[in-house]
């Protein structure tokens, strides 16, 4: 597994297992504050992040994010203009002020030279919060979500948080309605369909039910191969041998390893692989390459990950 990988990996299954043990419930009253009230945000606000409450004395006017998932938050609901530097990894939108800061190993001086009014991050690595804090530099923690409805949350919150509520929830409700409307154009009651998510290769990491992307494919009912051999200690995310895989003919295989950095596979690699052949997927082109960033994040750009597994299961009912 390339490093970019297996780093995204463990990430998110060390945000699963942090989501159990409460970071959900963090997601879930950050988009009951966000919610309720006004669609406007009046400062000093305190909003309630994975990282606890934290106010703001003003509206931002410098932002930094170092978060792939809250960079595209920030451009969605209006305040771009606001966002002075993001890490590397923030690829979308194009325009974003892409610099050498890092979200995984963040360097507390770097990042107070852009004098930000607001950090946000996916994760409280290195002493981060408490280190931006002595500075007094506000951050907010919005991790991996767990739910759909942290996702929605978490929007909402960054929102209200940089002072474009009424846009966040109007991004929320969009995303709401695209999504319901593929689920009900593909139909929910697929248990009878199985699949299998690839998240790498060689080792084969896959991403369970319980995951955030295995309820996102769970909307539709299908059946997830890597569910039987997921173990308490794989944090959802569970490595799974070849002979397993093709042994459970799954009948849609999801590729969210496509680019080259996160092993660059395609359906003709899948298909070259030694027996997969005889999987039904492989065998009736239900080898869906779908576009790894998107799948990574939890985001506005969602309803473009439901769309294409909409797509797959209308196609493997025809």
């Amino acid at each position: 597994m390339n490093v970019r990988l297996a780093a995204g990996v463990l990430a998110l299954a060390v945000s699963a297992l942090l989501a159990g043990c409460g970071s959900s419930g963090s997601s879930s009253s950050a988009g009951a504050s966000a919610s309720t009230g006004t669609s406007t945000s009046t400062y000093p606000l305190t909003v309630h992040a994975s990282n606890g409450a934290v106010t703001l004395k003003a509206r931002p006017g410098r932002v930094i994010s170092l978060s792939p998932t809250a960079t595209e938050d920030l451009y969605a609901v209006g305040a771009g203009h606001q966002v002075a530097a993001v890490d590397s990894d923030s690829d979308y939108p194009k325009d974003a002020p892409v610099t050498s800061l890092s979200g995984l190993t963040p360097n507390v001086e770097a990042i107070a030279k852009y004098r930000p009014d607001l950090v946000i991050a996916s994760q409280n690595s290195g002493g981060l919060v408490s280190g931006l804090t002595k500075l007094g530099i506000p951050v907010l923690i919005e991790p991996a979500a767990a739910t759909l409805a942290s996702a929605y949350g978490q929007i909402d919150q960054i929102g209200q948080a940089t002072g474009h509520l009424a846009a966040a929830q109007r991004t929320v409700a969009s995303m709401r309605s695209q999504i319901a409307a593929d689920v009900r154009r593909a139909g929910s009651g697929h248990k009878d369909l199985t699949y299998y998510w690839e998240l790498s290769a060689s080792p084969y990491y896959s991403a369970a039910s319980q995951t955030f992307i295995g309820q996102v494919v769970g909307l539709f009912g299908l059946t997830n191969i890597a569910d039987t051999a997921n173990k308490a200690s794989d944090g959802g995310y569970p490595e799974l041998t070849e002979e397993y895989i093709v042994t459970a003919r799954p009948e849609i295989i999801f590729l969210a390893d496509n680019q080259p950095a996160d092993g660059g596979q395609t359906p003709a690699i899948v298909a070259r692989r030694a027996g997969w052949t005889a999987i039904p997927a492989v065998k009736d082109d239900e080898v869906i390459g779908l576009n790894d960033d998107i799948a990574s994040r939890w985001g506005p750009r969602l309803p473009q990950l439901v769309a294409a597994i909409a797509q797959a299961v209308v196609r493997a009912k025809a």
